[in-house]
């Protein structure tokens, strides 16, 4: 409860009262993690950019705890606001892995499923014709019928 208001607050400091030139990249606050006895609150970011921009974007945020911290007092009447730690949500990069590490198991999996099923429709392809090629049985039977009329012609 308390970490959801801290992390709703937060955002609309950044958005409004910020104006650091180091957050080009927009900041998105991912969760808020209050301590037991409401003394830290572990602020977890993302930022777009490259490693570089998001670790300027989250020195520039440590950087402004600070007055975060005095804005928070203010906005949500508490006598004592917990202490702000930053640092950049590396969850969603393990999400978006485990993500992508399912996408290549799906296809892989659907080319298998295609292959067996290709296979699936030879097999029975060749029950059908007993196991043999249909225009070889055609053959035979024909080799057969001009064998027999060999044997009776005079």
């Amino acid at each position: 409860m308390l970490g959801s208001t801290i992390q709703r607050e937060l955002a609309m400091i950044i958005l409004r009262e910020l104006a650091d030139p180091r957050l080009t990249g927009m900041p998105s606050i991912t969760r808020v993690e209050v301590s037991g006895d409401l003394s830290v609150a572990d602020v977890f970011v993302t930022v777009m950019g490259t490693e570089n921009q998001q670790q300027t974007a989250l020195n520039a945020l440590r950087h402004s705890a600070g007055l975060m911290r005095g804005r928070l007092t203010k906005s949500l009447s508490m006598r004592v606001t917990p202490f702000l730690k930053f640092h950049l949500d590396e969850q969603l990069k393990k999400e978006l892995a485990v993500l992508d590490a399912l996408r290549i198991v799906e296809a892989e999996n659907a080319e298998i499923d295609r292959k067996r099923a290709e296979e699936e429709k030879l097999a029975a392809g060749e029950k059908l014709t007993g196991g043999e090629n249909p225009t070889s049985e055609n053959e035979r039977i024909d080799n057969k019928l001009l064998n027999e009329e060999d044997t009776t012609s005079p």
